[in-house]
């Protein structure tokens, strides 16, 4: 299956818009809006949004990033609600400029009116955008909204796009312009965390960035959405990605979860690599294997990360290693990385066995010295007789990349048997240290020459 590639980079030199403002005035309706598509989850009901999302705008010739934030609660001091305005505030720290969201329809509230003053006191450039101006109707709502301190006030629709054009037109005014040029270098590594819920994604991320970027909690299903994040290791590009725990059919509820799951999946399928993330103490359950299985099926290199190996003794993490390589056979070909998201110990070694998959995964071998090599393979075990008739494999070609492809032309595609394809599968990947990434082996019959040839 062919992944979907992004059709934009994430670029950290394209200046930062943030979009703040309290729960459920409509925040993340404007990030889709803004960025194209559906890619926050977007729900009639507070704290829906949880992380801080990235994505970038596009607009005749001109770009820039938007971070989608959580509803800010200026007086919480706990739990999610606190978790969620940390966020938030982190990332407008690191906006050039904020659009400050408030509800038409309900006007300034108390909440507003203390977000105001704690956005002024950050000396940041502030748009005033009353969104859910529906109609010409509601313009007449604005007024009050210039009491907070605004000397300008945009009325949009963020559901109709009603006004979005005059507001990414101001955007861009008070933005500089980096210019149109890309970044040089290599692309970046997508790269997946995925796993059963509170198996410590979130905050292996955290661990991997260095900072709080993703909100982790102790109740599962904490992170709702993906969260893209752009990230440098040595000099590689990377594009950390944190998804939704993906859990069995019969356990999701609610629509919000359900719509988490298929974002979780969507993201396997964009990524390069997946990281597949499993408590040490737990070993791999069928979801784990499942999950795995979803990986290798989209041709994702893949490391195992065996979390929270903190928890053991040091003698049995051995054991949890090899509990995990016996319960996840068919992925005999990725390594596995004892860590701890909690101490951030090992995190280093988990990322090196991350770009070292992605370097297998995209590795092209020469075509002669491919079927020099793969003389020997036949040479140590023909292929056996398949009803009677002498099966010949020809010559071995590297198809494509990602993951490595190769395809191998026989007089009889029928009989070469699984058990010979998975010897040649074993062989190939011996020979050229294809760790870390599936690989695809497609027998195909000879063709035969035309009359006139």
């Amino acid at each position: 299956m062919r992944r979907a590639r992004p059709t934009v980079e994430d670029r950290t030199d394209l200046p930062l818009v943030a979009v703040v403002g309290r729960t459920n005035v409509g925040k993340s309706t404007l990030y889709n809006r803004l960025v194209g598509g559906r890619q926050a989850i977007v729900e009639d009901r507070p704290s829906v949004t949880r992380d801080r999302r990235f994505g970038v705008v596009e607009w005749i010739g001109r770009q820039f990033r938007v971070v989608d934030t959580g509803g800010l609660e200026p007086d919480a001091r706990k739990g999610i609600e606190a978790g969620i305005t940390r966020q938030a505030r982190a990332a407008i720290q690191a906006a050039e400029l904020v659009l400050f969201i408030l509800d038409a329809q309900a006007g300034p509230m108390p909440t507003d009116r203390q977000i105001a003053r704690d956005l002024r006191k950050l000396g940041k450039p502030i748009l005033w955008v009353a969104n859910k101006v529906d109609a010409g109707k509601h313009e007449s709502a604005l007024g009050p909204f210039y009491e907070l301190g605004a000397d300008e006030v945009f009325g949009i629709s963020a559901e109709h796009g009603r006004g979005v054009t005059d507001l990414i037109e101001r955007v861009l005014e008070l933005l500089p312009d980096p210019g149109l040029e890309p970044e040089a270098g290599a692309d970046p590594i997508r790269l997946a965390f995925v796993g059963k819920p509170n198996a410590g994604k979130s905050s292996m991320v955290n661990a991997v960035l260095g900072e709080d970027r993703v909100l982790v909690d102790e109740v599962p299903g904490t992170t709702m959405d993906p969260v893209d994040t752009p990230f440098q290791y040595e000099g590689q590009r990377w594009v950390l990605v944190d998804t939704a725990g993906i859990r069995k059919h019969r356990s999701t509820f609610g629509s919000t979860e359900a719509i988490a799951v298929t974002l979780a999946k969507r993201q396997i399928e964009r990524a390069d690599v997946v990281v597949l993330v499993i408590d040490a103490r737990e070993g791999a359950s069928e979801q784990d294997a499942r999950i795995a299985s979803l990986a290798e099926e989209n041709g994702c290199a893949v490391v195992i990360a065996l979390n929270k190996v903190d928890q053991l003794r040091k003698r049995d993490v051995e054991a949890a290693i090899q509990r995990v390589r016996d319960e996840l056979a068919f992925l005999a070909w990725a390594r596995i990385v004892p860590v701890s998201a909690l101490e951030g110990t090992r995190v280093d070694l988990l990322l090196e066995a991350a770009r070292d998959a992605v370097g297998q995964h995209r590795s092209r071998v020469p075509t002669a010295e491919l079927n020099r090599l793969f003389e020997g393979v036949l040479e140590r075990s023909p292929p056996p007789s398949w009803r009677g008739q002498t099966i010949k494999l020809f010559y071995i070609t590297q198809a494509s990349i990602r993951p490595p492809t190769f395809v191998v032309q026989t007089n009889k595609p029928e009989g070469v048997t699984t058990s010979y394809r998975r010897y040649l599968n074993k062989e190939l990947r011996g020979l050229f240290g294809l760790e870390g990434t599936p690989i695809r082996l497609v027998v195909r019959g000879r063709r035969k020459p035309d009359a006139e040839s």
